[in-house]
This record gives structure tokens, sequence and C-alpha cells, in this order.
């Protein structure tokens, strides 16, 4: 497998949507070292982010004791599991239930602007935006949900994804998803960030339960109890040798076209794919009792392609939500449309196959994997 890359690819660059302020702390977090090549990508989110900056300031202004004093009337439904697993599939099922409210690509992307220049910069977003991912084809938009770990990355220097704009530190943002041995100063300015933006987001959709995805939500259990203690989880997994192999080549496509340093080699990636594995799964066990039994259901992915609509339904006897027999029409709606989506298929060394076996054995045991 090749690193794909092109230097001057900038519509994917996710700094753009930060302030000012941030790029500033990410730059001193990394020693002010920007690749030379990757300059242009870096100037663009700045000047972007330069633009942005009168319009964010005024929002804040406008709306931030609103946002301060907006109750959050039901925790949030996480949709949790590792990257590759379907929980962009869950997501995008599920979200198709009005009772709920989902963080947006819009929103991800322009943290600062959503509440009052939506109308403004979301025409913006949809133009300079691909209309698929790079790296499986599936479907983009900026009203299509997205996780709300981009728009964190965003707002604070302690986002996990700064980690893939700057990959020569990129062990020290891998930290950010659980905060295991993160300082009592970063771990509150996170779960601040975080609470403000649930409240942003809550505001924008007039009181909703938000239903929200985020694969490194997996390893915060015990973080987001603390801050919501009735939330709801739905963890979707998936045949191990298939995450390794689907995030291999999510990696060293998208990854590429994150960075404002050199990449990886391959072989590094690899083993940053089975160093995040593995923490986030120990993480995940250890904190998964903390969760009472009618706040969880676990999804195996195979099924859930396979029969969406069983599995869906399994979802909503679980959790005990409701309106389910409302939502059904436009999940078949929505699964026909979905028909000729295929699972790559791939080649694997029997050394490699033989290390995600040795690696993963825990995860094989689990989840009920052969090997």
């Amino acid at each position: 497998m090749d690193i794909i890359e092109n230097v001057f690819d900038i519509k994917y660059e996710p700094l753009a949507g930060s302030s000012l302020i941030n790029i500033f702390r990410l730059l001193s977090q990394n020693n002010f070292q920007v690749t030379p090549r990757y300059l242009p990508r870096f100037l663009y989110a700045c000047m972007l982010s330069s633009i942005l900056s009168p319009f964010r300031v005024s929002e804040h202004f406008k709306t931030h004791k609103k946002i301060t004093h907006t109750k959050i009337e039901k925790d949030p439904i996480f949709i949790i599991g590792h990257w590759r697993s379907g929980t962009t599939y869950l997501h995008n099922v599920l979200s198709l239930d009005d009772q709920y409210g989902c963080c947006s690509t819009f929103h991800a992307t322009i943290p600062g602007l959503f509440l009052t220049r939506e109308e403004t910069f979301k025409p913006i977003l949809q133009a300079s935006i691909p209309e698929t991912r790079p790296m499986d084809d599936v479907k983009m938009g900026p009203d299509l949900p997205q996780e709300e770990e981009y728009a964190i990355a965003n707002i604070t220097p302690y986002g996990f994804y700064n980690g893939w704009c700057f990959p020569k530190n990129i062990e020290r943002y891998n930290e950010y998803i659980s905060f295991f041995n993160s300082t009592s100063s970063v771990k509150d300015e996170w779960k601040q960030t975080y609470l403000y933006f649930i409240k942003k987001l809550t505001c924008y959709h007039q009181g909703k339960q938000l239903l929200l995805k985020n694969p490194a939500h997996t390893a915060r259990i015990e973080l987001l109890l603390d801050m919501f203690p009735n939330a709801k989880f739905i963890h979707i997994y998936r045949n191990p040798y298939d995450v390794f192999y689907s995030m291999m080549k999510f990696m060293r496509i998208v990854l590429p076209r994150y960075c404002v340093q050199a990449p990886p080699s391959v072989d590094m990636m690899k083993n940053h794919i089975f160093s995040i594995y593995k923490s986030l799964y120990a993480s995940y066990f250890k904190q998964k009792n903390l969760i009472s039994s009618d706040a969880i259901v676990e999804v195996r992915y195979e099924d859930f392609i396979s029969d969406p609509l069983s599995e869906t339904k399994k979802i909503f006897e679980t959790l005990h939500l409701s309106n389910y027999t409302d939502l059904e029409k436009k999940l078949l709606a929505y699964i026909a449309s979905q028909k000729s989506f295929r699972t790559s298929n791939y080649n694997m060394s029997t050394e490699l196959k033989n290390r995600i076996s040795d690696e993963f054995s825990f995860a094989f045991d689990a989840f009920q994997y052969s090997r």
C-alpha cells in the first residue's frame, strides 16, 4: 500500500475551521514546525480562519449567554465503536428520526458560526467540500451527520484529530482519546469545551435530544458519564481483520490530506493502528460496566449491514426509545438507496494476518470472531 498524497489538495484541511487562537496554540505545541511543502495548505487554513474571525467573535458575543443558560433536558445518545466499524452508516440510519438532533458537517467544520451565520457560510461549505469521502465514496454534505470530534479539535488543541494534522507529534494527541494520563487542567478544558459545544448544538436544535457519533468516545465512558449520567450508548463492532484493513486504507488516503507535517510511513501507520485499537478497547472494556444494562446496546457490524431494519428495532427496544414505527418507512427508503454499497475486498499477507490475530486476540475473543 502506498501513501496517496497531493500537497496542493486543500479542500480537506480541517484546520481551516479553527480559530486563530487554536491554530497558534497548536503551532506552539508543535514548536512551530510546518513541513515546507505543506505551507500552501497551512496558509490556506490561516487565511480562512482570519476571514472568519470577525464573524466568530460576533456570534460569541450574541449567543454566549443563551448557550451557557441552555439546559440539556435529555442526555445524549452516543454511537461508539472503532473507526471503520460502521459508525457512520449507523449514525446516518438513526439520524433519520426527527426526534433527535445531530452534529452536521457544517457544525463540525465551522463550530464558531452555525448559530448566526448558517445562511451565509453553508453554501460556501457546500461548494468547497467533495461530494464523497475519499476513502469509501460515502456521500458528503453540509447537512449530513458528522463527528463532533472535528469541532472540538477546531476549538481546543486537546482534540484527538489534531494529531492527524501534526503527525510528528501524533502520540501526544493520541492521549486525548482517553485522557488517562492527562493533567486535570487539560481534562477540565476539554470537558468545558465539549459541554459548551453540546449546549450550543442543543440550542441550535431547539432542545432536542442529541444523537452523536464519535469513535474516540469509546475510550471515554467514565468521562462522558461524569458529564451526562443518563447518557445511552450504542456500540457497533466489526471483525478485527476488516477493521485493520479498512483503517489502513483510510489512514493512507486521509491522513496525507489533513497533515501540515510530513505523514508517517506505511509501517508507522500500521503500528499506529495497532496501538490505537488496543488502547481504545482496553479502555472500553475497563469502563463498560459503568453503564447500566438498559443504557447500552451492542451491535455487530455484519448483522447491521445484512439486516439494518431488525437491528435498528433491537436498538430502540433495548434502549427504550420511542417512535420506531414512525421511523420504519424512512428506514426502508434509506436502506434501499444504499443497496449498491459494497465493502472492499483485500489480500493480506500471512505475516500481517498472524500479527493482527496475536495483537487483537482479546477482541477476537470478546466479539466472538474466528481467527
